[in-house]
């Protein structure tokens, strides 16, 4: 599930912990054949995000789990990307995305 923690507007996801929360809620009522593997979040483009973002996508977290019942270590946190993966693993991350430092810029 991806989680808009930076409140742009370009970016998509779901704009609160509230509506994190009965996303998963539903997803766990109303679609059986689908299992919620984790919540994840893209920073700002530049970098800046900061770990307020990271924050907020583990407090999500936190609360989708006991929404809907499970223990929050058993749902990923995707967060990261090139710029910022330190901060983002050392607030929890267990995958980012380092594309650009393994390939390069897009062009």
């Amino acid at each position: 599930m991806q989680v808009n923690s930076s409140g742009e507007p370009q970016k998509g996801g779901v704009d609160s912990h509230a509506d994190a929360v009965a996303l998963a809620q539903h997803l766990a009522a109303a679609c059986r054949h689908l299992k919620l593997v984790g919540l994840m979040t893209i920073g700002n483009a530049d970098y800046t995000a900061g770990p307020d973002n990271f924050a907020y996508l583990v407090e999500s977290r936190r609360l989708v789990a006991e929404a809907v019942g499970v223990a929050p270590e058993t749902l990923e946190l995707s967060m990261g990307m090139s710029g910022d993966y330190k901060a983002a693993i050392e607030h929890g991350s267990t995958n980012v995305r380092i594309g650009s430092t393994i390939f390069g810029a897009r062009g």
